[in-house]
This record gives structure tokens, C-alpha cells and sequence, in this order.
């Protein structure tokens, strides 16, 4: 019995780079996030007006860490796709890339202390969730399901951020 080479369709990344992919870039996002966040807290979001519905802060931490670890479980989950699955690289370029706008929100919202500069960054961030969850759903609906309460909280964010720019403009 001769057994065929490996293709590259069949490769899958090791479990240790799939976790290392999936965890770091979110544990990196948090982690600038929260520079650009926790410091303007107890300043200038303080002196925000805010509408009835905005949470207690201390509620975004817990909140913030379910997500996150939501969405590097989707991410690893598409990472451990086989490398030539049709479709992964673009989901994953799809997912990194809201991410990139997520941490884009914080410095836009918190760290330039402009409720309509996160306007600016939070609706595209949307449009990529849903980009995301739409090119995860065919190669794992898991993953793609995952996203969900991240598309849920943003959406509230976008109302929020939205109802504190105009109740301070």
C-alpha cells in the first residue's frame, strides 16, 4: 500500500500556532484597547453626558473578556481549517482586519476623546463583524455563531457611542 504525500490542502497548522493565532492578536487588542481607554475613565468619559441605558463601567471588563475569548475561538477554529481550504484565508483576513478597527475604536472614541471619530471607525467595524460572520459560516458554523454576541455588543456600542456624541455635540 503506497500512501500519497501531504498536499497542502491537507495541512493543517500545528495546535500550538492555531492557539498562539488565535489568542495573541485578541490578548493584543485588549491589552491597546485598554491603554487607550482605562486612562480617559475617570476623566473625560466621566464628564460625558450619557443616556439612561449606559451601563455601569464596571460591567465592559467581564463583557469585553466573554467576547474576546469568543472570538479567538472562532478565529482558532477557522485556523485549524486545512491551510487550502477554500475561503479561510479571506475569512481570517476578514476577522483580523475587524480587529484592527476594533482597536481603531478605542483610540478614536477614548484616546482622541471624539465621540464622532468612533462613529467613524464603530459603523465600518460593524460591517466587518458581519463580513466576518458571513465568511466564517461556510467553513464553520461554530465559529461563525461565535461572533454573534460580538455583533450584539457593538451594536449596542454603535447606539451608545452614537447617543453620547449627541448628547455632548
Amino acid at each position: 500500500m503506497t500512501t500519497l504525500p501531504q498536499t497542502s490542502t491537507d495541512h493543517r497548522p500545528p495546535l500550538w500556532a492555531a492557539l498562539a493565532i488565535a489568542i495573541l492578536p485578541v490578548v493584543a487588542a485588549s491589552i491597546a484597547g485598554s491603554a487607550a481607554t482605562v486612562p480617559q475613565i475617570p476623566t473625560w468619559y466621566a464628564g460625558l453626558v450619557k443616556p439612561p441605558f449606559n451601563p455601569p463601567n464596571w460591567i465592559f471588563a467581564p463583557v469585553w473578556t466573554a467576547l474576546y475569548a469568543l472570538m479567538a475561538l472562532a478565529a482558532f477554529r477557522i485556523l485549524r481549517l486545512p491551510v487550502g481550504t477554500p475561503g479561510r484565508r479571506r475569512a481570517l483576513l476578514v476577522y483580523h482586519l475587524q480587529l484592527l478597527f476594533n482597536i481603531g475604536w478605542s483610540f478614536a472614541f477614548f484616546g482622541a476623546n471624539s465621540p464622532v471619530a468612533g462613529l467613524a471607525v464603530i459603523l465600518p467595524l460593524l460591517v466587518l463583524i458581519v463580513a466576518a460572520i458571513a465568511a466564517f459560516r461556510p467553513l464553520d458554523r461554530l465559529a461563525s455563531n461565535l461572533l454573534w454576541p460580538y455583533l450584539a455588543w457593538v451594536a449596542f456600542a454603535t447606539l451608545l457611542n452614537a447617543s453620547i456624541w449627541w448628547l455632548n455635540r
